[in-house]
């Protein structure tokens, strides 16, 4: 890389100090590639903003971790690699908590924001929340807008547009996903069953014979 993408010595705007370009952390997204402050004042701006928004500071181990190991600050553990889950984002390549404590974080987060998981995945996957749902489900009568069965909890949805159509019960939802929510294969599915359905047809009084419009085939033993 050329002294002219990444120099060799940069002023921090908050120290006002001239330093080599190893004292600042690289930032792929700036002309320079690299960040704005210097290591010491982007950690001290980083421990401000989480005194600001009431988060502890931040805790490190007093043990050293061997090499294939993670420290996990929340429980205070130092564990496998692949007891942390797999980030980009960070420098290691893995989770700053391991996974029971990163999952338990963002329940919390959930719960804290959202009120819950449900209203959370309702928000994000949809743009609605609980009360839309509600109102939505009591518009609909309480029942599945397909079948008709009572207090159906699957939200409908283009999966072209993402625009929500209505709440369906586990059977139906399933079923529109399974026909790839395609009106054709839909109707050739009714055309196939109105033409291999077996019916009962009256020949003398009180007897019946079993009849197919399809030829060839017999009816199964549920029949």
């Amino acid at each position: 890389m050329s002294d002219s993408c990444n120099p060799r010595e940069k002023q921090c705007p908050q120290c006002l100090r001239t330093l080599p370009s190893s004292e600042f952390h690289s930032n792929r997204r700036r002309p320079d590639r690299l960040a704005y402050y210097c290591k010491r004042c982007a950690a001290e701006r980083s421990e401000a903003s989480r005194r600001r928004r009431g988060i502890g500071q931040r805790r490190q181990t007093e043990v050293p971790v061997p090499a294939g190991s993670k420290w996990c600050p929340d429980c205070d553990t130092t564990k496998p690699l692949d007891a942390f889950a797999r980030t980009k984002a960070s420098s290691s390549g893995y989770h700053s908590y391991c996974k029971p404590c990163h999952n338990a974080r963002g329940q919390e987060t959930r719960k804290r924001l959202y009120g819950g998981s449900r209203e959370y995945h309702l928000r994000r996957r949809y743009g609605i929340g609980q009360l839309e749902f509600d109102g939505l489900l009591a518009a609909q009568g309480g029942v599945c807008a397909i079948c008709g069965v009572d207090d159906p909890q699957h939200l409908d949805h283009d999966h072209r547009t993402g625009e929500v159509r209505g709440i369906l019960c586990f059977n139906c939802n399933g079923g529109l996903g399974q026909f790839r929510d395609d009106p054709v294969l839909l109707a050739d599915a009714i055309a196939y069953l109105k033409g291999t359905t077996w019916q009962r047809v009256l020949i003398h009084p009180g007897v019946f014979q079993m009849c197919s419009p399809t030829r060839g085939r017999h009816p199964s033993r549920s029949s």
